[in-house]
């Protein structure tokens, strides 16, 4: 029997939500962090991202190419709030909810407690109750697995949604560009094209061991979803011991103030993702892979526990001190959190959220 999944993402969510109290923003192109001279930009509403403006962006960068863009400063505990709100709505129809970050989820509607068969007809109806009780949009993904219910979400954005049945979902893998496949990053599908695989039908003629020996373990994953086939479970409660993000770059960084950049933009992401947890950490890490791929941690563990994770930022700062941090060109920056205290955890399994 095939699973039913549904991937919800909100559209521009931190930048929506702006729009939606403060009317004055909407319809024009709003970017989330950062300002006209510094910092970085978390979010970008759609009008922005016309203009070329994205996550992650140095602030100075997105200024210059969208003259009019306005800069607003986050507000996470408002976003937290109706990431809540909407959370509340996929439980009306399934437990079996995993959380992406604040503004995405998978959900497994296979069973559901609303006795509906067709998944599609559940998509529809969170989205509209979704826009009913916050005012805001979101696209859906429907299909077998979580791969092609990501990529399905994807398809029709914003404030629509996709379906990928599974008398199709081979046929539909073969014709996606590479550079469109969920788990595959820029950096790697340009080593892929290089290789002459462009297409889903080209990674699908390479043969598990040669996948493996050129990618490694994440051979296994790209042989089976270039045939639709994904085994991962919707996994709901999970309870986390370390938190990390990270980010590889299309182009190394070759000064600190780059660095110190990207650094600024994983932490905003760091307080999207734990934002809907209870918790609190006492050891904080930087990760740094150079252009050469050796890779370094630095972590400081701190006297105690600590719910502050504006700290992470200054103890960031002081590990990116260290005598030769940047004897090499940087290709991959990450930061992470852990020796978690969660409230009630129990046997907590140690789990890593979002790469």
């Amino acid at each position: 029997m095939h699973r039913k999944i549904v991937h919800i993402d909100m559209d521009a969510f931190f930048a929506s939500v702006e729009q939606r109290d403060f009317p004055e923003l909407r319809g024009k192109p709003v970017a989330v962090g950062g300002n006209q001279s510094r910092g970085v930009v978390a979010a970008a509403s759609y009008e922005a991202r016309q203009y070329g403006v994205r996550s992650a962006m140095p602030s100075k960068i997105a200024a210059q190419k969208c003259r009019n863009l306005i800069f607003v400063k986050p507000r996470f505990g408002v976003y937290k709030k109706v990431s809540t709100e909407i959370r509340h709505i996929f439980y009306e129809y399934t437990d079996l909810v995993e959380p992406l970050s604040l503004d995405e989820a998978y959900l497994d509607v296979t069973e559901n407690k609303k006795g509906l068969s067709l998944a599609t007809q559940i998509a529809n109806e969170i989205r509209s109750k979704i826009f009913e009780t916050t005012g805001l949009t979101a696209s859906a993904g429907i299909s077998m697995n979580k791969f092609l219910a990501k990529v399905a979400s994807d398809v029709n954005k914003p404030n629509g949604f996709f379906v990928i049945h599974p008398s199709k979902a081979e046929a539909f893998v073969a014709q996606l560009p590479i550079k469109k496949f969920h788990g595959i990053g820029k950096v790697t599908a340009e080593r892929m094209e290089k290789m002459g695989i462009k297409t889903g039908e080209d990674l699908r003629k390479f043969e598990l061991n040669n996948l493996i020996k050129s990618f490694g373990k994440a051979g296994n994953y790209y042989y089976h979803i270039a045939r639709a086939i994904d085994f991962r479970a919707v996994v709901a409660e999970r309870k986390a011991k370390s938190i990390s993000v990270e980010h590889t770059f299309e182009n190394d960084l070759t000064s600190m103030e780059e660095v110190e950049i990207q650094l600024s933009a994983l932490g905003e992401r760091l307080k999207e993702r734990t934002g809907r947890l209870n918790f609190q950490y006492k050891t904080i890490t930087l990760k740094l892979r150079y252009n050469n791929f050796e890779t370094i941690n630095r972590s400081k563990s701190l006297s105690g526990y600590c719910d502050n994770l504006h700290l992470v930022d200054e103890t960031i700062k002081e590990l990116l001190a260290q005598p030769e941090i940047m004897k090499l060109p940087v290709r991959l920056v990450g930061i992470g959190i852990s020796n978690l205290l969660l409230p009630h955890e129990g046997d907590a399994v140690q789990l890593t959220i979002g790469f």
